[in-house]
């Protein structure tokens, strides 16, 4: 169980800033940013921020991991990505000064750290590491995203299946892959009970081992020929 109280929470000691936008500040700037954040605990499928809304600010993930999905007409998710440790969320609508296209939501009970609209913009226009580093994270987003659409949408569901493990993989790297199957067949974008199937058959091939609902991959190189990565 999470400490709820975040007191021991701050950028000076936060593990997972290694991996995030600020991994190059020095200490001066880490006291600064440390100073503008507020910490919070959030249980499993508590919304950071919903579709429709306006931004008011960034958040950091200390621990956990977060979906951002659309909804489809019939109100159906689909996950467009998973966040993880050290990842920002909530940085883009902030530039295109828009509502929030997508909506984002704890996938587990996480840490999650805020930093409002105002001090945010303020450490980009002060901060020029910070400033390449988004410029040159949207950058990546935009090819990263081209390869997911294309690959999502030409493949078939087993293909996708395997795509999504990958991907899943590397996201939670050390650990068991655990999503719902309802969330893990919005994010292949499938119906649940197609997903279940194709589950087992991967099991039976001995390309996956299942512990309850988490997911262990065990033969990387079949996923990467079924999923023609």
């Amino acid at each position: 169980m999470l400490d709820k109280s975040h007191k021991h929470i701050t950028c000076e000691n936060c593990l997972a800033k290694k991996n995030s936008l600020f991994k190059s500040f020095c200490d001066d700037q880490v006291v600064d940013l440390n100073a503008v954040k507020t910490c919070a605990y959030y249980k499993k499928n508590q919304p950071l921020f919903l579709e429709g809304s306006l931004p008011r600010g960034v958040f950091c993930l200390n621990s956990g991991k977060v979906k951002v999905f659309a909804r489809g007409e019939e109100g159906k998710e689909q996950i467009i990505h998973v966040a993880k440790e050290g990842e920002i969320v909530g940085f883009r609508a902030m530039f295109s000064e828009e509502p929030y296209k997508v909506t984002a939501s704890t996938l587990e009970e996480s840490n999650i750290c805020f930093i409002n609209k105002s001090d945010f913009l303020n450490l980009v226009d002060t901060n020029i590491t910070l400033r390449n580093g988004i410029m040159k994270e949207l950058s990546s987003e935009l090819a990263n995203r081209v390869t997911y659409i294309t690959n999502m949408a030409q493949k078939s569901v087993r293909g996708r299946l395997a795509f999504a493990l990958i991907l899943l993989e590397e996201i939670y790297a050390g650990e068991l892959i655990n999503l719902t199957r309802e969330d893990l067949a919005n994010f292949v974008g499938t119906a649940t009970e197609t997903l279940i199937r194709l589950l087992k058959d991967f099991k039976e091939e001995g390309i996956i081992q299942t512990h309850g609902r988490k997911i262990e991959v065990l033969n990387r190189e079949d996923l990467l020929k079924i999923s023609g990565a």
